[in-house]
């Protein structure tokens, strides 16, 4: 099934491509939806971004099977670029004040450390961040870490579901419940976690969360949404005031112009833009559906498991969690001390791996995605790079 997988998607045959969180693949037929919702924009664009005249009602269908598949209510998630994008609307909306504090972890994607900064540059709030420490191995251990941190002041709590940088599966469900009880704003980065793990946000009971369609679920670039609790949908401003915006968003129940809530008009409806990622999004879960994708990612934790232990050997660094607090498929290796960038740029140009290697918190990482295109031979490729390339103080791990 693997070699047929590869087949599937458009990238480069002569790259082992292993790094499949930064940006995700898309499958070659869902590609294929994508591009004709494009030139049936192209065609008529009129007519095409019209919202009534289709616009609204397809976004509306691609919103009810996203919903579907995350454990939402349609009414209660919008279409945005990016779940950065997503976050940024949820950072620019809540009213924060000098001295209130937004608790995160240590553990978080650049680009929303520097999100919540502007923010509280913005505001005069401070950002509290939590020490979570290696190997995660526990719950409680998570929830102690953070729990301890908050304070009268704390307003906002912030956490990846999954850490981009350390690739770690955080037990988020007690925090945010206890956060919420506490009457503190819970937001939570999803970036890696819509087609990576089970979803269920009405569970969750997050007040804001925002996902990725285009890593794991492949959808094209572009897909991604934005989840808000429906009592606090009238909190929410758009990053750009456009048609959707009405002045009467934040003060009623009244219904958007465009047969939507105020909540999704107003971010949806923003003038000239290509929605064809969004659009595309059915068709990426019913890509999955017909290749049995849960059946594939049992096979790509399995290979991945077996990887993260022949490096970890090599190396003599252990693994930063214990089994069932890692990503699935995505896992965070230390390696040796050494140039990092160099090694990224020697293991794409020597054995044409693709793999994002980079300094966190003072350890040397290399970060491995394994995805159904990926094969056995991928990994033996990584493996025999890390070996020629690591310095020699990995010499006897190596067995050399």
């Amino acid at each position: 099934m693997a070699g047929d997988l590869r087949g599937e998607f458009l990238l480069d045959p002569d790259v082992v491509f292993l790094n499949h969180g930064s940006f995700g693949a898309c499958p070659r037929p869902v590609f294929a939806v994508y591009q004709d919702w494009q030139l049936r924009l192209e065609r008529q664009p009129v007519a095409f971004l019209d919202p009534l005249r289709g616009y609204a009602a397809w976004m509306r269908q691609a919103r009810e099977a996203l919903a579907a598949e995350v454990g939402a209510d349609p009414a209660d998630l919008v279409g945005v670029t990016n779940a950065t994008q997503g976050l940024n609307i949820v950072a620019r909306s809540l009213p924060l004040a000098p001295g209130d504090e937004i608790l995160t972890t240590d553990h978080e994607y650049a680009a929303l450390d520097k999100t919540w900064a502007a923010a509280a540059r913005r505001t005069g709030a401070r950002i509290v961040r939590a020490a979570v420490r290696l190997p995660l191995d526990s719950e409680a251990a998570f929830f102690e870490a953070l729990a301890a941190a908050i304070t009268p002041r704390t307003r906002v709590l912030f956490l990846s579901q999954i850490t981009s940088p350390t690739a770690l599966l955080f037990p988020v469900a007690r925090i945010v419940a206890e956060a919420r009880a506490r009457g503190i704003w819970t937001v939570i980065d999803g970036a890696h976690a819509p087609g990576h793990i089970p979803l269920d946000l009405d569970a969750l009971g997050a007040d804001f969360y925002a996902g990725n369609c285009h890593k794991w679920m492949m959808a094209p670039k572009g897909a991604a949404f934005l989840h808000v609790r429906r009592p606090l949908q009238r909190m929410i401003d758009p990053l750009v005031i456009s048609h959707g915006w009405t002045e009467t968003m934040h003060s009623g129940d009244e219904p958007g112009q465009f047969g939507n809530t105020p909540f999704i008009d107003s971010l949806e409806m923003q003038g000239t833009r290509d929605p064809s990622a969004f659009l595309a999004v059915p068709a990426a879960l019913a890509f999955r559906r017909a290749h049995r994708w849960d059946e594939v990612a049992a096979r790509c934790r399995r290979m991945l498991d077996a990887l993260e232990a022949r490096v970890c050997a090599m190396t003599g660094h252990a693994p930063f969690a214990a089994p069932g607090f890692r990503a699935p498929q995505m896992a965070a290796l230390q390696v040796p001390d050494c140039d990092i960038a160099q090694l990224q740029r020697e293991l794409l140009a020597r054995f044409a791996v693709e793999v994002p290697c980079f300094l966190w918190n003072g350890r040397r990482i290399v970060r491995v995605s394994v995805q159904g295109y990926n094969t056995q031979a991928d990994l033996d490729r990584l493996v025999e790079g890390l070996e020629a390339l690591l310095p020699a103080a990995a010499a006897p791990a190596l067995g050399r």
